[in-house]
């Protein structure tokens, strides 16, 4: 079925945008422009209102912490063991959290969502849709990353478990160690494929498989970094390896804005709704988000559902601006920035010809107060 929306502020995020604009659109977005003549099943008059591309949350937990629901329904942290490349957020995700429901509501239609923090590597990021009954229909890109996280976070889940790792340092050794046998597996699997005479075909190890994404370069690592020294220590196990890094979370990104800079890594910060619940969150201000856009740096505006819910990822946006962050770099933030840090911009993140018709229709822009979303599309479908 085609639908079309006319009379809209049509805001693209790719540099053209509509005072009363149409958008004609069925899975995927088939016309934007000022010809409002278009053939349509189904005509949606959005006078005075913005039309935008589906906001987009680069980090959070969505259906894997799931609401209201206690131990049952947590799946987010297998902290059996440190090392857990080989797990898949996808085989943890609930549909039908109420978190999906919420995000629906609030104009967000993909969310990047997978494990926690508790172990030095925790598995795979997946990046879906917010509507669906099965996983696998909602799945745009999985694995969409790698989960790392450093810092406080490991050490206090296994210190508590008295076993290794309880220090930075053995964090970053048990990291290290998987790289350099992901990378050597990689080498000798590569040696196998080229001339399997000469070359003896590794045993497979579960592990070592799902880490091939990574030092191959085809998916990032999501770093959890906080404090300024793990920070620069994710940029230093990107290097090191040859990885692609995002850094997630960021909270002392103002201690080493220069680094960032130069660097020219995505960054996902977030989350800064939220009380200072642990000493790595000390230096917790919104001022981050205005401080390193202003230098170029990549920002994407991220809630960590649960720790802020997913419908307050424009409430995010909107604090933001109010201390000071540009606001078209702000709806970047929760749209197109979001969508490329993530490496999925090719689906989602702009109203674009050819792009999945993820669409969020406001009353005002989401990055002011009294916004209120009004209708979501996913592929075209009418979702609130």
């Amino acid at each position: 079925m085609k639908t079309l929306i006319k009379n809209g502020k049509i805001i693209t995020m790719s540099g053209g945008n509509y005072e009363n604009g149409c958008i004609l659109f069925n899975d995927k977005i088939l016309y934007i422009g000022n010809e409002c003549d278009q053939t349509a099943d189904r005509v949606i008059d959005a006078k005075g209102k913005y039309v935008l591309p589906g906001l987009v949350d680069a980090h959070c937990h969505v259906g894997m912490f799931e609401d209201s629901v206690g131990f049952e329904g947590d799946d987010g942290n297998e902290d059996s063991d440190p090392i857990t490349p080989h797990l898949r957020a996808i085989d943890a995700i609930n549909p039908f959290d109420r978190g999906f429901e919420e995000a629906r509501g609030a104009g967000v239609t993909t969310v990047v969502t997978g494990p926690g923090s508790a172990n030095p590597v925790g598995g795979q990021f997946a990046a879906v849709k917010c509507g669906g009954i099965c996983v696998d229909d909602m799945i745009i890109k999985s694995p969409a990353a790698m989960k790392f996280a450093l810092g406080e976070n490991p050490k206090s889940v296994y210190s508590e478990k008295e076993s290794a790792p309880v220090t930075r340092m053995g964090t970053m050794a048990m990291i290290r160690e998987l790289l350099i046998k992901s990378r050597d597996y990689m080498e000798k699997l590569d040696a196998y494929m080229t001339d399997s005479e000469e070359n003896e075909k590794p045993e497979f190890d579960m592990k070592l498989d799902a880490m091939l994404p990574v030092v191959r370069k085809e998916i990032p690592v999501k770093i959890h970094a906080h404090r300024a020294d793990d920070i620069c220590s994710a940029i230093r196990i990107g290097k090191e390896f040859d990885i692609r890094v995002t850094i997630e979370h960021c909270s002392d990104g103002d201690a080493v804005a220069l680094i960032l800079e130069r660097e020219g890594l995505p960054v996902m910060l977030g989350p800064t709704l939220s009380d200072r619940s642990k000493i790595e969150l000390k230096n917790l201000t919104f001022d981050t988000y205005k401080n390193l856009s202003d230098r170029g740096i990549s920002v994407a505006i991220i809630t960590d559902h649960p720790e802020i819910t997913i419908g307050n990822l424009p409430l995010c946006a909107v604090m933001a601006v109010k201390h000071g962050m540009d606001e078209q770099k702000a709806l970047e933030g929760i749209t197109i920035a979001a969508a490329k840090n993530c490496f999925i911009d090719d689906r989602v993140g702009s109203l674009d010809i050819g792009k999945d018709a993820d669409i969020a229709v406001f009353t005002e822009l989401p990055t002011r107060f009294d916004a209120e979303c009004v209708m979501t599309f996913i592929d075209g479908e009418q979702v609130k």
